[in-house]
């Protein structure tokens, strides 16, 4: 099969698709390798580290697209990309299609095979590829945090963790699965005042378990979520329904009840972001104000440490990569029913039942289109 990474176009986008490393293993299997000239370059890979694990290098994203049977990229496909998908290509990288109906207009008339990082499962019903990430912008989120509550970037003027004699924040992580769990190792590490909230007692359990004294857990309702919300100076909003819009769980009345240049990190704006004054930026201005609270919602958190979430994500991406390289998209969906729970767009055909619901298109079950 022949494979293609473009560089990522999106704003302060510096992943790629393809390590040196993980082209060598595509090679080793047999398959042709394209790569645009310079796309690892915001991970420190050259041209010439492509061409040396066997990758032949391109002039422009559109060879890519015109030439390879599979696409593999690290975010969305932009419009001037979408434009350049064709029927059955495979498109193999993250999509958060349920809050982007233009995106899923794009690629559902395209004809292409789009496999989405974010809702391929594992036995234990995880999001092995999504985890990667989530781990990355779990951590990130108490760094941006902590920075948007200096008072040169329109916060309270508060250090994270304090000093003696003086207290240190309260961090509100509003979920507890892969992000709120490394937000919360994250924000308790710098001694920070920190109350994780969610919705299963068995991930309460296993938090409580995890940070002790050092960590509080509260049950998620609406009477907790307002009293916990007033009280915060950083909120981390880490809730997630796979391949689903984001519930909106802080209103804009709640704030209201903060304290002015409080600061809110919204993790979940690639799935649309669970706060309701949310709207997605970027790494070039990550940051507004709303009712003097100060918001921070990068849709992209994991690109501003590309080196590390490369690496990380190809660690996880590539086994698949490969697998449906070496078998066809039918034949490794076929063999792999978590696999198959990737699959969100097919010959024109939405495959993704939370997408489906959320855009109001037809359910097309994906094994329906593998015979």
């Amino acid at each position: 099969m022949r494979i293609g990474t473009p560089k990522e176009i999106k704003n302060h986008e510096y992943r790629v698709g393809l390590t040196p490393e993980s082209v060598t293993e595509l090679v080793a299997n047999q398959h042709e390798v394209l790569v645009e000239t310079e796309a690892g370059s915001g991970i420190g890979a050259t041209d010439q580290d492509y061409v040396d694990a066997g990758a032949r290098i391109v002039d422009t994203a559109a060879e890519i697209f015109a030439e390879c049977d599979m696409v593999v990229k690290v975010k969305e496909p932009q419009p001037v990309e979408r434009a350049q998908l064709r029927e059955s290509q495979i498109l193999y990288t993250y999509l958060h299609l349920a809050p982007d109906p233009d995106q899923t207009r794009d690629l559902v008339k395209s004809g292409a095979v789009c496999i989405a990082y974010e809702t391929v499962t594992d036995r234990l019903g995880g999001l092995p590829l999504l985890k990667p990430m989530s781990q990355v912008a779990g951590r990130m989120s108490i760094q941006a945090g902590a920075t948007a509550l200096e008072k040169s970037h329109g916060g309270r003027g508060i250090l994270l963790g304090g000093v003696p004699g003086v207290a240190p924040a309260n961090v509100l992580i509003i979920g507890g699965g892969v992000v709120g769990y490394n937000a919360a190792q994250m924000a308790v590490g710098l001694g920070a005042d920190v109350t994780i909230l969610d919705r299963s007692p068995e991930a309460l359990e296993r938090l409580d378990a995890h940070f002790g004294s050092r960590a509080k857990t509260l049950y998620s309702n609406r009477a907790n979520l307002a009293a916990s919300v007033a009280e915060a100076d950083l909120v981390i909003g880490a809730v997630l329904v796979p391949g689903a819009a984001a519930p909106k769980l802080v209103s804009r009345e709640m704030l209201s009840t903060m304290k002015n240049g409080s600061v809110l990190v919204d993790v979940a704006i690639d799935q649309g972001g669970c706060f309701e004054t949310s709207k997605a930026t970027t790494h070039a201005e990550p940051t507004y104000v709303v009712d003097e609270i100060v918001h921070y919602c990068v849709a992209n958190m994991p690109g501003g440490v590309a080196r590390t979430s490369t690496y990380a994500l190809n660690n996880t991406t590539l086994p698949h990569a490969v697998r449906i390289a070496n078998l066809g998209w039918k034949a490794a969906l076929s063999k792999d029913a978590h696999l198959r729970n990737g699959l969100n767009v097919c010959n024109g055909k939405v495959t993704c039942e939370p997408v489906a619901q959320s855009l109001g298109y037809d359910y097309v079950p994906a094994e329906t289109l593998l015979n």
